[in-house]
């Protein structure tokens, strides 16, 4: 798909809210994850972005999450927190959690939360990114079901298990970061089967535990650092997995249910979460850490690239022109979610 038909946001967003109430999600949850899908899909993450609708949309009508979750907060210390999504749509509860964080660590200048009985939440930056907009440091991590060798490895031993976090900066958009521990994340295998393009190499494994570039032939992914340096982002989906799962009290990823599972309503997920706020206000000052930011991404922008059209980039840069161009020419849609979603270009 070289060419594809692009959608306002506001287009998408109706698109996706009234799906998610046609598979029985309550209005208000199904806002939360349009407001998720459309970060993603603004912010160029389009494996994060609305072409998850279709996923969503069958965990609720099979019964692979709670339509009606019974969420609540408890709060265990005066900066630490636990939050129960009652096995809910993800997205209603994380944007919750971060909330939770962010008074904490207003009171206790650290607000930590954790989170459990929750599912696949999407772009871990939606939920960092509110935080730095109000001024605090949000990290966000996540485990979830096993795609990922180990280093060596060849069967799935570990999830994507994502990585997200913002910083505010004096006069410019946060800082922001939202990557996966491993190579890719496993929906963009799946975008570039229904795309029909090739992955790089050195990302994924096929049956037999061999490297390949076939998306349809993927059937593991390979950690971050691929063959040679592996061992680096395997030990880093330890510490999401330790922090998101094992501290909360969800399903590590070797023994959580599989997405499949919880698709077919087979099975639902036990995911963890944490939701970190920092208020630099309690360290160096609200004032000096923005300005720093600010010197410190000059400074990265002024240093010299190996090429004149390819500058360093920090965290976000990316992210942000994405944002800038999607607002102007609409998002691109894949032709499988724009069937599910029954859009056309006349939905313009």
């Amino acid at each position: 798909m070289t060419d594809p038909n692009r959608y306002a946001a506001p287009i998408l967003a109706r698109a996706c809210q009234k799906r998610l109430e046609q598979a029985g999600a309550a209005p208000q949850d199904a806002a939360q994850t349009v407001r998720a899908l459309l970060h993603g899909s603004m912010l160029g993450t389009d494996s994060h972005g609305v072409r998850l609708i279709g996923y969503y949309a069958d965990m609720l009508e099979n019964g692979g999450v709670n339509r009606h979750p019974d969420r609540h907060f408890v709060r265990t210390a005066p900066a630490t927190g636990r939050y129960d999504a009652d096995f809910g749509l993800a997205h209603a509860a994380s944007y919750d959690a971060m909330d939770h964080a962010v008074a904490l660590a207003r009171q206790s200048g650290i607000g930590a939360v954790t989170v459990h009985r929750s599912t696949h939440y999407g772009a871990g930056g939606a939920y960092a990114l509110p935080a730095a907009e109000q001024g605090f440091v949000a990290l966000v991590l996540s485990n979830s079901d096993p795609a990922v060798a180990l280093a060596g490895g060849r069967g799935a031993f570990h999830g994507t298990n994502p990585i997200a976090m913002a910083a505010p900066v004096r006069g410019r958009r946060p800082w922001l970061l939202d990557m996966a521990t491993s190579s890719i994340p496993f929906n963009r295998v799946k975008l570039f089967r229904s795309l029909g393009l090739t992955l790089d190499p050195d990302v994924a494994l096929d049956e037999e535990g061999h490297p390949t570039r076939d998306a349809h032939r993927a059937r593991v992914l390979q950690p971050l650092g691929g063959t040679a340096f592996g061992h680096k982002g395997a030990a880093l989906a330890g510490v999401v997995t330790i922090l998101s799962a094992i501290l909360s009290g969800a399903d590590p990823d070797p023994v959580m249910a599989s997405t499949s599972d919880a698709q077919t309503g087979r099975a639902r997920q036990n995911v963890g979460h944490i939701m970190l706020a920092i208020d630099p206000a309690r360290f160096i000052g609200q004032e000096a850490f923005e300005s720093e930011m600010d010197r410190y991404l000059a400074l990265l922008h002024e240093s010299p690239g190996t090429e004149a059209a390819h500058p360093p980039r920090a965290p976000g840069d990316i992210e942000w022109a994405h944002f800038d161009a999607r607002s102007e020419h609409g998002i691109p849609v894949d032709p499988d979610t724009e069937r599910f979603l029954g859009l056309s270009p006349r939905s313009e």
